[in-house]
């Protein structure tokens, strides 16, 4: 059977989707012109990606509002709750951000209402643009508000390297900037929450790796919440073998396990295939141990050298004496970040940063 192509996530900010944003804005406010704005937000929509079709669905906004900032400001905020989430919902937040700065105040209490129905991060990072000490001070009291949504978008919203948006340099170069925002957040209960800070800590950890191992090594060890936030900010540095790293998550000590039986399969694979990791571990241990185990594949490159990228495949805690068998597949196929070229391809097998074992698959052409 062959499986459909992916739906393109542009199509979520679609033609219909663009002429129901009109008729509920024209129901809101009765000024609004719904004509000119369909003009302008369908114009060359075909070529346009997700982010781009949000940023001219704002200005679509700005065109077709006699009233300015403040009329679209009130149509938005009444318009914000029946949206329906998703990708639409990236509108308002994006509005406030190109014409609400001359507004801070205002502008920043609308976000903060906005992300409550979706998401305001990428919004507010213009007024962190702007005015840097002024929007983090703002964020720092979000970062304790009782929304779970309010408090998300005090850490994503200052992520320094977040994923489709512009990189906030001065955070980048300094990280001490947001560190009282991630403090406040440590030990937050809410899952949705964790989940930012931990990819605000692995954004710095690129960047500044000491910086985040000192910092994470002062936070209480025995909250759970703290426990998993520091585990999933240290991902890339564990990737990377980091002793500090490793030793943070309770896997800095030497593995005394024996790898038997490791093989890749099957040993020739055409573009598109899928090859299998399997092996078992045993302890050479009396005691019990914690373990991080990683793979690494040495990828080909056009030039005919390789390029080794690190993927997770277990963490576990192994009795003394005990043993365990592990198998994992992964399909071998092109992705707009990477390409595959024919040739062999080194699978290496690490345990708390050593490398245990290794094998080979040939890709061929």
């Amino acid at each position: 059977m062959t499986k459909a192509a992916p739906v393109p996530l542009k199509l979520a900010m679609g033609e219909q989707r663009l002429r129901e944003l009109a008729k509920l804005l024209r129901s809101v406010a009765p000024d609004f012109d719904a004509k000119t704005f369909l003009a302008v937000a369908l114009d060359g929509l075909e070529d346009l990606t997700l982010m781009a079709r949000v940023r001219q669905a704002s200005a679509a906004i700005h065109a077709a509002c006699p009233s300015g900032f403040d009329g679209a400001l009130a149509m938005l905020s009444e318009a914000a709750p029946r949206l329906g989430g998703g990708f639409m919902s990236l509108v308002p937040p994006d509005y406030v951000g190109q014409y609400g700065r001359h507004a801070f105040d205002v502008s920043m209490a609308a976000l903060r209402y906005f992300t409550q129905f979706g998401s305001s991060e990428f919004g507010v990072r213009e007024f962190l643009r702007d005015d840097l000490p002024r929007a983090l001070a703002t964020m720092e009291a979000w970062s304790t508000d009782p929304s779970d949504a309010v408090r998300r978008l005090a850490s994503e919203g200052s992520r320094p390297r977040l994923p489709w948006s512009f990189r906030l340099g001065a955070i980048e170069a300094d990280p001490a900037l947001t560190a009282k925002i991630l403090g406040n957040l440590r030990a937050d209960g809410s899952l949705y929450v964790r989940k930012s800070v931990a990819n605000h800590l692995n954004d710095i950890a690129k960047t500044h790796p000491q910086w985040v191992l000192d910092l994470v090594g002062k936070w209480p060890a025995g909250n759970a919440h703290t426990a998993w936030i520091v585990k999933q900010a240290l991902r890339t540095l564990v990737k990377q073998a980091d002793p500090r790293a490793l030793a943070a998550i309770g896997a800095g000590a030497a593995p005394r396990v024996a790898v038997g039986g490791f093989a890749v399969t099957p040993a020739s694979i055409a573009l598109g295939d899928s090859v299998t990791l399997s092996f078992e571990l045993v302890s050479t241990s009396p005691d019990p141990q914690r373990l991080v185990v990683d793979y690494r594949i040495a990828y080909v490159k056009k030039s005919g050298a390789t390029s080794a990228k690190v993927f997770k495949l277990k963490a576990l805690s192994l009795a003394g004496g005990q043993r365990v068998s592990v198998r994992r597949s992964q399909h071998i196929r092109d992705f707009t970040t990477r390409t595959h070229y024919p040739g062999r391809h080194e699978v290496e097998l690490v345990v708390n940063g050593q490398r245990m074992a290794s094998a080979f698959f040939d890709l061929r052409r």
